[in-house]
């Protein structure tokens, strides 16, 4: 059990579940604040469809992180060799039907919320099936489509009251989130272009050079830095989530002189993912 958690790659599951909830806590509260009296008819906090989107999130990220290692199999032998499918921990066709039940079970789940959110989680699960065959090793695109895939998570947990505007309550987080995940994505590919060249990878630091392509992951890291107070100007967040996104900022701006200063994109990449993990305490403090 604990290899196919592995391979589904159950921290990044979590991360995203709680970052789905967080957006549909957020939902609420802006929908419930938008009706001026609710003593006729309240609307209550939908715990278990918040449940459902908690686990929804957790099976198709998990699937995507799955059939990504399938597809990645060759790149994998060279830069991640430890992982369940090149380890042989985990057979090829077993990781490919265990990512497509995940996408199944996941979508069905969905489609018993709302039809909403049932389109939104087939979307995601063609486009990260997309990604892992083909989009991945096309220039930004792929990154971009992995980004989206991250801030989704908000929207999705927003679709759970689509009908009171939910889904455009929730969007400037959506925004930032698809921002700082498209910066880590391009250092990522700089960490991996080794492996990424072997394979015949076509990534944005093979395309135009590992500097230019560090500049181009600074500068949309900096715009999702700029835009963090939004939230907060937009009566959104409280003042909690200006102080502790602030703290957010910092990592990514530490983040941002790894890579462009001390040229170490791996050490850029966990500055960035330490700087989404804060984001998200920012967000769960600051509903």
């Amino acid at each position: 059990m604990q290899t196919y958690l592995r391979l589904m790659r159950q921290g990044n599951c979590l991360m995203a579940a709680i970052a789905a909830v967080i957006g549909v806590f957020i939902a609420y509260n802006i929908v419930t604040a938008n009706i001026p009296d609710q003593s006729s008819y309240p609307i209550l906090f939908p715990v278990i469809d918040a449940l459902k989107v908690a686990l929804v999130v957790f099976l198709v990220t998990g699937a995507g992180n799955a059939i990504n290692d399938y597809f990645d199999i060759e790149i994998d032998r060279i830069n991640k060799p430890q992982r369940p499918i090149p380890s042989g921990k985990i057979g090829l066709r077993t990781a490919l039907y265990f990512s497509l039940a995940l996408f199944f079970a996941g979508t069905v789940l969905a489609l018993s919320i709302n039809l909403i959110c049932g389109t939104i989680a087939l979307v995601n699960s063609l486009l990260l099936i997309y990604y892992a065959s083909t989009l991945k090793r096309t220039p930004l695109l792929g990154n971009i489509a992995v980004g989206y895939l991250t801030g989704s998570t908000f929207l999705f947990g927003g679709a759970v009251f689509y009908a009171n505007g939910g889904i455009n309550g929730v969007f400037v987080l959506f925004l930032l989130a698809t921002l700082a995940t498209l910066a880590r994505e391009i250092v990522k590919d700089i960490e991996d272009i080794k492996g990424d060249r072997e394979d015949g990878a076509r990534t944005l630091p093979i395309i135009i050079g590992q500097k230019k392509a560090a500049y181009v992951a600074s500068f949309t890291g900096l715009v999702a830095v700029i835009a963090s107070p939004l939230p907060y100007l937009q009566s959104l967040m409280s003042i909690r989530y200006l102080f502790l996104v602030g703290i957010a900022d910092i990592i990514f701006a530490v983040a941002v002189y790894h890579i462009l200063v001390k040229d170490d994109p791996t050490g850029s990449s966990r500055m960035f993912k330490m700087a989404m993990a804060f984001a998200l305490i920012s967000f769960i403090a600051g509903t």
